[in-house]
């Protein structure tokens, strides 16, 4: 794996941390009456931070990942998504999300392996 998969990969990982901090920022009490106060919020500042650095890396990977290839790959957060918003947050997971998921998954696996 070259350096720029692994840093599609990071930035992928971070991505979704970023959004889970934005989600739990989001679910204060605070926030939930004052939106300067969720955007003050330490979790919403941290995941912006977050999601900028993802998008560094994510830019360093470009370089050399085409990007019919890399913006596909980011589909895999989707994957996360699910199963944090479940184990997180309570989510419900139904047989469409597991359905859903698992062709994400084929189709993100069918196009990284393409690439090499």
């Amino acid at each position: 794996m070259t350096i720029s998969w692994i840093n599609l990969w990071i930035a992928i990982a971070m991505s979704l941390a970023g959004q889970t901090l934005l989600k739990a920022g989001a679910m204060t009490r605070q926030a939930s009456t004052e939106l300067l106060a969720q955007f003050l919020d330490p979790r919403t500042v941290a995941g912006l931070t977050l999601y900028i650095a993802a998008a560094f890396l994510y830019i360093i990977a470009l370089r050399r990942i085409p990007l019919s290839i890399a913006l596909p790959c980011t589909a895999a957060s989707y994957i996360g998504a699910i199963f944090i918003g479940h184990f997180l947050y309570n989510e419900t997971i139904t047989f469409i999300h597991l359905t859903a998921v698992a062709f994400i998954g084929c189709g993100v696996i069918l196009l990284a392996f393409s690439a090499k």
